[in-house]
């Protein structure tokens, strides 16, 4: 049997000394506890305070983003296909091409007619190629679900329509080509010459040259 401890006479507990051995190591482990518990700390400080970036699965619930990760870069912004130039121009115009060709002519196109021209060759009119793209960019934009379910129609009201009437006028760019669909044509038509005031201007600067001045026609 174990022998009791029995209490001292005097009705005080004496204090429960710990070698300092022992004493160094729970300090440790309270001061690794500290630390572990300010570093969590600030990692929740952080991401409470970050914003959720658009990119972010949680953006749409209000939470943030993970702290750290690099952020997402964004879509290259459209350009007008007449800005572009070399190898960016002619992959672009592919491209259109194939919207085009395999479904806008083929679901849009109406007979061709001395009334409604059209041109096997229409990447050849930049001006044509200019209204194509827009029209491209335009269904793009409107097929998208952020357009809602009338996207499509606004696309069909205020872009096809008009795009398609100005590209196939009577008097339009391709009022030259093709007007019968038998009998493909291609015609690029003469533009305007430029201005008086351009003129004017090269006739000046070569004259200030020490050059006959010569009229642009």
């Amino acid at each position: 049997m174990p022998e009791s401890i029995n209490p001292p006479e005097n009705g005080e507990t004496e204090p429960v000394r710990l070698p300092d051995s022992d004493l160094d190591s729970i300090e440790a482990s309270v001061r690794k506890l500290l630390d572990q518990s300010a570093e969590q700390a600030r990692q929740i400080d952080s991401l409470s305070s970050a914003p959720a970036s658009a990119d972010s699965p949680f953006g749409a619930f209000g939470m943030p983003g993970f702290a750290g990760l690099p952020p997402q870069p964004a879509p290259p912004e459209p350009r007008p296909i007449l800005e572009l130039e070399g190898e960016e121009y002619e992959d672009e115009l592919d491209a259109l091409s194939d919207w085009v060709d395999d479904f806008l002519v083929r679901v849009y196109g109406a007979e061709v007619t001395t009334a409604a021209p059209w041109c096997e060759q229409w990447q050849e009119h930049d001006d044509v190629v200019g209204w194509l793209h827009a029209l491209w960019l335009a269904y793009q934009q409107h097929k998208d679900a952020e357009a809602g379910l009338s996207g499509l129609f606004v696309w069909h009201r205020d872009f096809l329509t008009h795009a398609m009437a100005t590209i196939r006028a009577a008097g339009g760019p391709l009022s030259a080509c093709m007007t019968d669909p038998d009998r493909p044509a291609h015609r690029l038509l003469p533009g305007p010459p430029p201005s008086n005031r351009t003129v004017t201007s090269v006739k000046k600067e070569s004259e200030e040259d020490g050059e006959p001045g010569q009229a642009l026609g």
